[in-house]
């Protein structure tokens, strides 16, 4: 029997999996750890250096969004990106799990689970591991290129862009979900006199709050349980380079007001620690949200929103756009080609019209989504309606429906779909974890 290899590490709260996987996982696999909860992952990667990490989506009985292990995926690829991740759920869910893959993960299991799927999927994510050859070239492969077509406004942000990017000034991005707005954060650091130094990024709205602290600011050795050792937060782990704050409309007035000082300071103070540590950080914000109206409303600070704001750029949403959606399809379709090694050369005229009619309340992430699902089943030399139809029904497009507010949008999906939330999500075009943010967002 060949020699065991690579290192698993299985983040899971349910002690009966737990169990099971300490019993089959040695037999395949040269070593294995299991913990309860991703409260401790950061000091156990530290600590372990696993191949690959096998991770639970939720790590509350009473929450099944997956957004924990969305969140958590993210950022063990941020702090070691040649671990693979595997995500592990009782959802079978394929916008979850595409949602996933572009957070970086390896693939997707299905609880219960085939002993021989998941043995042959932690193989390959394992081989996959310790085929890397180098965290920078990495980064650069999994990073999407700015599209910025043909339309006037995008010629005008660009302009905007060209400008500001040399400078230090503060950016806050705004737009609708899926308009590109972390690309956009990634093309102005690539422009900028910072792009020797690391982009660190952080979706503020999915930080727990009782991790908000330590995640951003850091927190010392000791200074509360499973704190094993020294932590530096996004705010050192960006010095010298920027500091992306994306979805900071969502982060609770009395974080905000912490934020706010680091920010003012240009320093932060780890929890547990008495030291402020100076940070050299460019800053980008970006959200979905309307920031003017939640100052009026009183749930965003009025001083905040002032100095995430010196430089403001709204995206527009793809229908606003429309002469730019058929070449965003095209590089989609090449790319997802040889991603998948399909033989799709590019769309028929039938695909180009459907596509040119669609609404994309999802923007370019839906767009992006429907063509990556169509090349995967297609079975032709180019896509046609019939294929991107078959696997995402897509509504066109009215004067009416343009015009709804994102909250009415929401509604209308949710009324059609009977409260069947994952085929409102699909409608939608977003993830059930996005529309679930959302309903929370509008109180519904």
């Amino acid at each position: 029997m060949a020699s065991k290899k690579g290192k698993i590490l299985v983040v899971d709260d349910n002690a009966g999996i737990r169990q099971a996987l300490k019993i089959l996982l040695p037999m395949h696999f040269a070593e294995v750890e299991t913990i309860a909860s991703p409260v401790t992952l950061v000091n156990t990667l530290e600590r372990f250096r696993p191949d690959v990490v096998l991770l639970d989506m939720n790590f509350h009985t009473e929450i099944n969004t997956g957004n924990e292990g969305l969140y958590w995926a993210g950022e063990i690829k941020k702090m070691m990106p040649e671990v693979e991740v595997v995500l592990f759920t009782a959802y079978a869910d394929i916008q979850l799990a595409v949602e996933g893959m572009k957070r970086g993960a390896f693939d997707f299991i299905v609880k219960p689970w085939d002993n021989e799927k998941l043995l042959a999927t932690l193989t390959a994510a394992r081989d996959k591991a310790r085929k890397a050859m180098g965290l920078d070239d990495r980064r650069k492969e999994k990073e999407e290129p700015m599209f910025w077509g043909a339309s006037r406004q995008m010629a005008l942000i660009r302009n905007t862009v060209q400008k500001i990017a040399p400078t230090d000034a503060s950016v806050l991005i705004t737009g609708e979900n899926g308009t590109g707005k972390d690309v956009l954060a990634r093309e102005i650091h690539a422009m900028s006199l910072r792009n020797r130094k690391p982009m660190v990024a952080v979706d503020a709205g999915a930080i727990p709050e009782t991790l908000f602290e330590s995640e951003l600011f850091g927190h010392v050795k000791g200074s509360f349980t499973d704190a094993h050792a020294d932590h530096a937060g996004k705010f050192e782990q960006a010095d010298g380079g920027t500091l992306f704050l994306d979805e900071i409309g969502n982060i609770p007035p009395h974080l905000q007001a912490k934020l706010l000082r680091a920010i003012q300071d240009r320093s932060v103070v780890r929890v547990g620690g008495t030291q402020a540590i100076p940070v050299n950080i460019r800053l980008i914000c970006a959200t979905n949200m309307d920031l003017e109206r939640l100052v009026r409303e009183g749930r965003f600070r009025e001083d905040l929103y002032y100095r995430i704001n010196t430089v403001h750029i709204s995206l527009p949403p793809l229908r606003e756009r429309r002469e730019d959606i058929v070449p965003l399809a095209e590089r989609f379709v090449a790319g997802f080609a040889e991603k998948y090694r399909r033989s799709v050369a590019g769309l028929d005229d039938s695909a180009k019209q459907i596509l040119e009619a669609a609404r994309w309340s999802g923007n370019i992430r839906e767009l992006q989504n429907c063509i990556e699902k169509a090349v995967i089943l297609s079975e032709g030399k180019a896509l046609t309606a019939k294929d991107i139809q078959a696997d995402s029904p897509i509504e066109a497009h009215s004067p009416g429906q343009a015009g709804q507010s994102e909250e009415a949008l929401v509604r209308d999906a949710i009324l059609r779909s009977n409260g069947n939330i994952s085929a409102a999500a699909k409608a939608l075009g977003v993830s059930r974890p996005t529309l679930y943010a959302k309903m929370k967002k509008f109180g519904l």
